[in-house]
């Protein structure tokens, strides 16, 4: 079994982020997974919430994922999702505001992502 994975994490308008990693957890239609060197193959939907990299080099990533797909196989996952953010590029006080906003038109989806961008930026 491998030691590491490569990742490629893109979103429709640019590639958000690439490299080796020990682990990526992510939320798919089924439910959370988390991918190793060595996972079986496989092909998801992913649902919008926080996607976290654990770095060859000990660190972490974390992006707000909202949709997209997730693939992998031998030891190369890609993260092809609608919108993604990391964590560090995220205005936190854009977001909140967008939450209150998205609360008061009672818009369930704007409320969704600004949710799992302030939630990517808290994981971190």
């Amino acid at each position: 079994m491998a030691a590491e994975l490569h990742v490629e994490l893109v979103a429709a308008d640019r590639q958000v982020w690439s490299g080796e990693a020990t682990l990526v957890v992510a939320r798919t239609t089924s439910g959370d997974i988390g991918v190793m060197p060595g996972h079986q193959p496989l092909l998801g939907v992913l649902e919008s919430g926080p996607v976290t990299i654990r770095t060859s080099d000990g660190g972490t990533v974390i992006a707000a994922v909202h949709g997209g797909f997730i693939s992998f196989a031998d030891d190369k996952l890609s993260l092809l999702a609608e919108i993604a953010e990391l964590s560090d590029e995220i205005d936190v006080q854009r977001a909140e505001r967008a939450l209150e906003r998205a609360k008061a038109e009672a818009d369930a989806l704007a409320e969704r992502r600004a949710e799992v961008r302030l939630r990517a930026v808290n994981a971190h």
